[in-house]
C-alpha cells in the first residue's frame, strides 16, 4: 500500500471519528409516554435512552420481604405526592428481592407521575448532567444505581457522595436515588481497618479508612437490610411461583425436595433461586410427554 493510500485511510478514519462527534444530540424522552430510560456515555457526551419494554414487576409478587417492601413504598409514596422522602440503599444477599422491589414501585406509582431512569456504575459522573435535565420537570424521578461496588478510587464513587449530599448543585425536590449493592457500606472492608478503631474512654473512634467508607453510605437516608430466606420462607416462594407460572403443585412432597436439591445445587435459598426452579417446572410440565 502506498504512503497516498495509508494518508487516505487515515484521514477517512478521522472523518469517521468527527462526524461521531458532531452528531446531532439525542432528543429528550417524550416523558408523558416513558416510563423508562438509561443514561448512556460519558458525563460530557452522555444521553437518555427510552426503555421500551422495561422489566415491570407487582408489588404483590415479591414475597417474604414485606418491613422492606412497606418501607420503601412509603418513602416512595411520600416522594410521589410532594412529601419530603430519602434516598434509599437496599443492601444484603443476592437474589433476595432488591432490584424486584424497584423495579415494581415504577408499576406501582408511575400512572402517578413516577419515572425511573438508570444509571450504571460507569456512567455515575454523569449525574449533575441527568439532574439539572430533571430539574424542572413536573415528573418525579428515581435515579436507579443498580448492584454497586465501588474502590474508594473510582470516580463514579466521589460523583454518587457529592449527588448524595455535599455538592452545590444538589438533588431537587423531584429526584431521589434509589441504589443496590451486596455491601452495606459500597466499599470493600477489610480486617486491618476495623483493628485500628481506637476506644477512649469508652467511646468508639474509627480509623479514617472506615469514616470515609461509612459516609457514602451514610448519605442514604432510608436503609433497608436483604438476608438469606429460610427454608420454609424459600418454599413459600416456590410455591407462589408455581402458582403464577401455571406449573402444578402436586405432588408437593416431591416437589418439596426438588425445590430444595435445587437451591442445595446453586446454594443460596433466595426468591430468585426460587424464581428459576418455578421456570425450570412450568416448563417441563408444558413439554409434550414425547418431548420430555
Amino acid at each position: 500500500m502506498s504512503d497516498t493510500d495509508n494518508l487516505l485511510k487515515s484521514a477517512v478514519a478521522l472523518l469517521g471519528r468527527i462526524e461521531t462527534l458532531l452528531a446531532p444530540a439525542a432528543s429528550d424522552p417524550d416523558w408523558t409516554t416513558t416510563w423508562a430510560c438509561r443514561w448512556t456515555g460519558n458525563a460530557d457526551t452522555g444521553h437518555l435512552v427510552a426503555i421500551e419494554h422495561p422489566d415491570l414487576l407487582n408489588l404483590e409478587d415479591l414475597r417474604c420481604i414485606d418491613p422492606q417492601k412497606a418501607a420503601i413504598d412509603l418513602n416512595t409514596r411520600q416522594f410521589v405526592r410532594g412529601l419530603p422522602a430519602n434516598n434509599a440503599l437496599l443492601w444484603g444477599s443476592r437474589g433476595t428481592g432488591k432490584s424486584s422491589l424497584i423495579k415494581a414501585l415504577l408499576n406501582e406509582y408511575a400512572a402517578e407521575g413516577l419515572r425511573q431512569i438508570q444509571v450504571d456504575k460507569l456512567h455515575l459522573e454523569g449525574l449533575p448532567n441527568i439532574v439539572e435535565n430533571l430539574r424542572k420537570r413536573p415528573e418525579k424521578f428515581i435515579l436507579f444505581c443498580d448492584d454497586l461496588s465501588f474502590e474508594a478510587s473510582d470516580p463514579g464513587y466521589k460523583a454518587l457522595k457529592a449527588a448524595l449530599d455535599g455538592s452545590l448543585y444538589g438533588l431537587p425536590d423531584n429526584v431521589l436515588i434509589y441504589a443496590t449493592s451486596n455491601r452495606r457500606h459500597l466499599l470493600p472492608e477489610f480486617e486491618r481497618e476495623n483493628q485500628e478503631t481506637r476506644h477512649l474512654d469508652g467511646e468508639i473512634h474509627f480509623a479514617e479508612s472506615v469514616e470515609e467508607k461509612i459516609s457514602l453510605s451514610d448519605r442514604f437516608g432510608l436503609w433497608l437490610s436483604f438476608h438469606p430466606f429460610g427454608q420454609e420462607q424459600y418454599l413459600d416462594v416456590v410455591r407462589y411461583w408455581l402458582h403464577y407460572l401455571g406449573a402444578p403443585l402436586e405432588p408437593w412432597k416431591v416437589l418439596r425436595e426438588e425445590a430444595l436439591r435445587w437451591a442445595l445445587k446453586r446454594g443460596s435459598r433466595s426468591g430468585r433461586t426460587a424464581w428459576h426452579f418455578a421456570r425450570d417446572q412450568a416448563g417441563r410440565h408444558s413439554l409434550k410427554p414425547s418431548e420430555a
